[in-house]
Order: C-alpha cells, then structure tokens, then sequence
C-alpha cells in the first residue's frame, strides 16, 4: 500500500504475468537448452531421425495452440454464463483462480517449447536429435494433460451445488478466524464511549470509490499505544468508502501518526472479498436466491439450498461471540475499535430478501419456517427474540399472499426440503 492508493497486492502478480512468465521461460530454455546440450552431452542423441523429429514437435506445437484456443473460449463462455446465473460479485472468485492463469501457462509454455526446440533439430547439418529436449517435450505435454484435468474439475465447481457449497465454506473459514465462542472466557468488549474525548486525527480517504478490505488490527493497535490514543474505524469491514470520506478517527493521541502508516493498517480494493467480512458469504447466498426466484429464472430449488447453506452460518454465528469490535494492547487498554455487524443486522441480511422475493414460493416459505424453528433452538436465549420476530413476520407474509385457507395451511408447515417431509409428519421421540 503507497499513500492514498493504499490497496495491498496480496503478494500477487497479476493474473497475466503468470502465463507470460511461463511463455519466456519456455522460449528461453527452448532456445538456449539444444545449445548447451550438445556441448555439454555432444553423444547424448536420440535414435528417432530428424523428419520424425520435426513432425512431432510441429503436431505438438500446432496442437497445442488449437487446443490452448478451445478450451479457454469453452471456460470463458462457462464463466459468463455462470456469472449471469449466479452472481458476478462470485464467479469473479473462481475466474481468478490460479488454475486458470497456470494451466494457460502450461499449455503456451509446451507450444512455445516445441516451436523453439526445433531449433535444436538437425543443427548445422549434424542429422542428431537431442534427447534431453525430446524428454522436455513430452514431460510439458504430460503437464499439460495433467492442467486440463485441474481445468475440468475448477469448471466443474460452477454447478449451483458446488457454488454454493464454495461460498458456505468461505463464510465459514472467516467465522472461525474472526469470532470466539461464546462459552471463551476473556475480557468483555463493552461498548466504548468516546463522545467525551477529543479527536486529535481524521484520515479521509481521497480518490475513487474504493471497498475497505481487511483491517490489520496488530498494526492499529501499535500505533495507537505508541500515541497513547484510541483508533476508531468509521467504517466498517465491506463498506464502500468515497472520496472526503473519514475512514478512522483518533482520539486523546498525544501526537500525531503518520497518515502513511494508519493507512498500512488497512486493506482496500475495488471490491469486498471474505476476509474478516462474514457478511458477504451470506450476502452472496442471499444474490443467488434472489436471482433463482426472479421471473426470468423460477428456480425455487436452488433458493432452498442457499438457505440450507445460509441456515448454517447463521447457526454458527449464533453459538460465537459477535461482540469482537475492540482491541486491546499488552495493558489491557483499548486502542481499537471496529464496527461489526450485530446478531439483527446478519439475520435481517439473511432473511429480508429472500422473504420478500420468495413470498409467493410454498417451497421457500416452508424452508424458512423450517430453518427458524431450527435456528430458535440452537441460539441462546437473548438471540431468538430476532428469531421470533422473523418468524412472526414470515407468517404474516404467508397469511398476505396465499389467500386460499389450505394453500396457507401448507405453506405455514415446517420442511427443510421446502417440499419433502413437513414436521408434521416426522416420528415423535
């Protein structure tokens, strides 16, 4: 992160310098390595003659490229299909896997190793093949197959099942990272009043609209000891911040820290990612179920399983501590604060749309009422008044739009499959 950029890289190249480091180092070794190898190893030759020679490696070359062309116009019409079924925000995530960017490398790599490597072939009139070369070939063809596989099976996670599945885990990775369990002993984060210090610092941020990231709370929290002063994010994790924008305040510093350095403390991009941001596993289940129930789509099936998905999180976020906004250095002083979403922000985010689009859905509505009932015995006691209060709402929602008394009856019932085996049906124990 430099000054008012301030978006760390992540450590990553960007996607096309993989590929095109693969095609240089290939051009490269296939230019120079036939050299070497006949100096060093002049009696290393292989028994296959020139023509044969030349004939494989042209076919390899010619072959690969055609195929490098097909594959990649089959993945990326996949990708763009995949991104208006589901969500673009999502299938941005599996375009920007490393697969892509290595297998493309892959397969240029073997092209531009066998194009170069016939150099090597019958140099100045000598009627030798060098073996080593020949070997380097077909290994690049077998990584090659070997790419096409991991392709199929990174293409083969853009069904709905897997898609949803990759988004259940992102969001429950960041749960686990992020927030404690409730039953952890620890110091309580009580909220902090700072209405009665002074803010001696402001950072605006400056320049297009940019996602706050990630925050490094380490960092933040060193600064603000070593000011004797308290940070306050003025924004949150997956915010959009604008230009003029406050992004944190200090209060009660004693001097004050250098802009450059709170700005290392903190993640930007041009979009939200998962990290620290448990709100945007859910807020992307939640496109996906919207979008299968908009007209164009009507697939209340796929709705049901992002609630399935959905339900999970929610469970495991109300088994931890959600109260996780302060931070603390080595005195037990607070130096940090971060806004983070309470128990009624999360469940009014998984629930508010998807009831609306899915309030002339029995499927929907029945896996709703399903996952409520479930979710009020799993939380603690102060959590299921939200709970109760959805539940009521979700019933008046029922009882607005199925105007019919057995059309209402059956979508009051309780199914976790949406249509399967309603609670009523299930054995007593």
């Amino acid at each position: 992160m430099h000054g008012i950029q301030h978006s760390r890289m992540r450590g990553k190249l960007t996607v096309w310098w993989i590929p095109a480091l693969y095609a240089i180092t290939a051009m490269a070794v296939g230019l120079t390595f036939p050299r070497l190898e006949a100096q060093i190893f002049p009696g290393l030759v292989s028994k296959m003659s020139v023509a044969d020679a030349t004939t494989i490696y042209a076919a390899i070359a010619s072959g690969m490229i055609a195929m490098t062309g097909i594959v990649f116009s089959l993945a990326f019409v996949m990708v763009q299909f995949s991104a208006s079924a589901y969500s673009p925000r999502l299938v941005l995530w599996i375009a920007r896997d490393p697969v892509l960017s290595h297998a493309l490398g892959v397969f240029s790599a073997t092209f531009l190793y066998a194009l170069s490597a016939l150099t090597g072939v019958d140099r100045s009139g000598s009627g030798k093949v060098p073996i080593v070369s020949v070997w380097v070939v077909f290994v690049l063809l077998l990584a090659s197959v070997a790419m096409f596989i991991k392709l199929i099976q990174l293409i083969g996670r853009l069904q709905v099942n897997q898609i949803l599945i990759f988004t259940g885990d992102r969001g429950r990775e960041v749960i686990e990272t992020t927030y404690p369990l409730c039953k952890t002993e620890g110091v309580a984060n009580e909220l902090l009043d700072l209405g009665g210090m002074t803010c001696t610092q402001t950072l605006i941020h400056q320049g297009r609209p940019r996602s706050i990231q990630a925050v490094d709370v380490n960092a933040l929290v060193s600064l603000a000891a070593a000011s004797g002063g308290i940070i306050e994010m003025a924004v949150a994790v997956g915010d959009t911040v604008v230009g003029r924008m406050p992004v944190l305040r200090v209060f009660g510093a004693r001097q004050p820290i250098d802009d450059q350095k709170l700005w290392k403390g903190i993640e930007i991009g041009d979009e939200r990612t998962f990290e620290q941001d448990p709100k945007y596993a859910i807020r992307l289940l939640v496109d996906i179920a919207i979008r299968a129930l908009s007209p164009a789509i009507n697939d209340p099936t796929t709705a049901v399983q992002a609630l399935d998905q959905i339900e999970d999180l929610l469970t495991r976020l109300g088994q931890r501590n959600l109260e996780v906004g302060t931070y603390r250095d080595t005195n037990n002083d607070v130096k940090l604060v971060v806004p983070f979403p309470a128990w009624e922000d999360l469940v009014r985010l998984a629930f508010d749309e998807i009831c609306f689009c899915g309030a002339t859905s029995v499927q929907v509505m029945r896996r709703m009422n399903a996952l409520i009932g479930d979710l009020i015995t799993h939380v603690p006691e102060e959590r299921r008044a939200v709970l109760t209060h959805w539940q009521t709402r979700i019933r008046a929602t029922i009882a607005r739009t199925f105007t019919g008394e057995e059309e209402r009856i059956e979508a009051m019932e309780e199914d976790r499959q949406g249509l399967g085996v309603p609670r009523h049906c299930l054995p007593r124990t």
